[in-house]
């Protein structure tokens, strides 16, 4: 279990930093790369006990754990450093006419003292990308891992202060009693990931102290797979990613709406790929903890469905088989919450035009997924459904495009991240406008004439 501050630490691990911020020196672009290179340090020389810690919480297989949470955030960070320096510039903008003459331009500076609210899903990159992107910006941090992954959030309290400013940077570990004691300090900015009901309680919490959210939330990301799509391909990558840490991501597959022409086969596909991927394994997958696992055997017991594959929970084993519910009826738990575990529903549905009008019918997703060779099609999905992100013939990816910003819409979340957006989401865009002391034109004081309103008028 993680060590827990009590309250009045977290409140002085707050005031420590803001005295930090005061000094100054984390606006220094040297120490802002130091930083960087330090997060970068930290995920090479301590891979072995991250894998471990992983292994530990989540069950997540050693080349998983690099490939999901370590290679991401390192490439993260290295996309930052080598960018950094062109992001601080300050950019010059134009003047109407009503103000020359004079000179305009925009600056970068860092909020102050900010909050980032890790997930127990992929503990170290969510919670450490969003903590390069502050550091990018000049920012103090206080760091909140999850409480359901304790063996990744002790070993992020003990190095962190080891590779970075321990200064700039605090890790506070605890529950949702210290989460709520830390927003309560009226921090400069709030970053959470998680789930849309916890993200509620973020943004209800933050609202007394004015502080500003970003909400990287979940919900239902659907996939949708036309007739003329290569059902091959579809299937093994949806199986893919959907088998990827049990389904516990926020942007796999939630369910898969596919034309009645290739259902059948898509479905057998989807079975043998998650059969090959696993190497024949019929045993379930790991879930975090009990309550997950319960959760997940529940969306099971009941909805009108037929269960093509899989289909056991095991909720003492923490384990859940890979399942496919062809079919389930859209109004069951299983279909209007989001599932975050290794269940997938499969929906057939009569053309384009129904599935677009079925997504378009729900709450916005974070992700909308589209197998299909046209491209008319693509344009199409693209245009007509608002979601945090559209990924043709694949899943997930654009989570790893740092020049993409990533981030929901409406309940899958709010604000972006990742490359310059989460530089900017971290900065404050402060507006800077010169003007000369001569010439000083009486025309602009008042009392007004006639003319002179005339004379102003053409210049607004």
């Amino acid at each position: 279990m993680t060590a827990t501050l009590p309250t009045s630490t977290s409140a002085s691990e707050v005031a420590r930093l803001r005295s930090t911020f005061a000094t100054g020196r984390t606006r220094d672009v040297a120490w802002r790369l130091a930083q960087l290179e330090g997060v970068e340090r930290m995920v090479a020389e301590r891979e072995d006990d991250f894998a471990i810690a992983l292994a530990a919480d989540l069950g997540r297989p050693r080349v998983d754990a690099w490939l999901a949470d370590l290679a991401p955030t390192t490439a993260e960070s290295a996309f930052a450093r080598k960018h950094l320096k062109r992001w601080m510039r300050s950019k010059r903008a134009g003047l109407p006419l009503s103000v020359q003459p004079g000179s305009a331009r925009y600056v970068y500076e860092p909020l102050g003292t900010v909050l980032i609210i890790g997930p127990w899903n992929y503990p170290v990159y969510l919670t450490l990308t969003p903590l390069v992107a502050a550091l990018a910006a000049g920012n103090c941090a206080v760091v909140k891992p999850s409480e359901h992954a304790p063996a990744v959030a002790a070993l992020l309290a003990d190095l962190l202060p080891r590779y970075v400013d321990r200064d700039a940077v605090a890790v506070v570990t605890g529950g949702p009693e210290e989460t709520q004691d830390l927003l309560a300090q009226g921090l400069d900015h709030a970053f959470f990931t998680g789930s849309p009901e916890v993200g509620a309680l973020i943004m209800a919490a933050a609202a007394p102290t004015l502080t500003p959210v970003t909400l990287e939330l979940g919900g239902k990301s659907p996939v949708i797979v036309t007739g003329d799509a290569d059902i091959a391909v579809a299937a093994k990558r949806i199986a893919w990613t959907k088998l990827m840490n049990s389904g516990q991501t926020c942007i796999a597959p939630d369910y898969v709406l596919v034309e009645e022409s290739v259902r059948d086969t898509l479905v057998a596909g989807i079975a043998e790929a998650t059969r090959e991927l696993r190497g024949g394994a019929e045993d379930g997958l790991r879930i975090v903890n009990a309550r997950q696992a319960a959760r997940i055997a529940g969306l099971l017991d009941d909805h009108g469905g037929r269960i093509a594959y899989g289909g056991a929970v095991d909720v003492e084993a923490l384990t859940g088989q890979p399942t496919i519910v062809v079919d389930p009826r859209p109004d069951s738990p299983l279909m209007t919450e989001e599932i975050f575990g290794p269940v997938l529903p499969v929906l057939t549905v009569e053309d384009l035009d129904t599935a677009i009008r079925f997504v378009n019918d729900r709450p916005k997703p974070l992700a909308v997924y589209l197998f299909s060779r046209s491209k008319g099609v693509a344009k199409r999905v693209t245009a007509e459904i608002s979601s945090g992100g559209t990924v043709i013939n694949h899943l997930m990816f654009h989570v790893l495009v740092p020049q993409l910003p990533f981030g929901g819409v409406g309940r899958s979340g709010m604000g972006a991240y990742h490359g310059r957006w989460g530089f900017e989401t971290f900065s404050h865009r402060k507006s800077v406008l010169t003007k000369p002391t001569r010439p000083d034109l009486s025309l602009i004081y008042p009392p007004y004439t006639a003319k002179a309103e005339k004379l102003l008028r053409r210049f607004f």
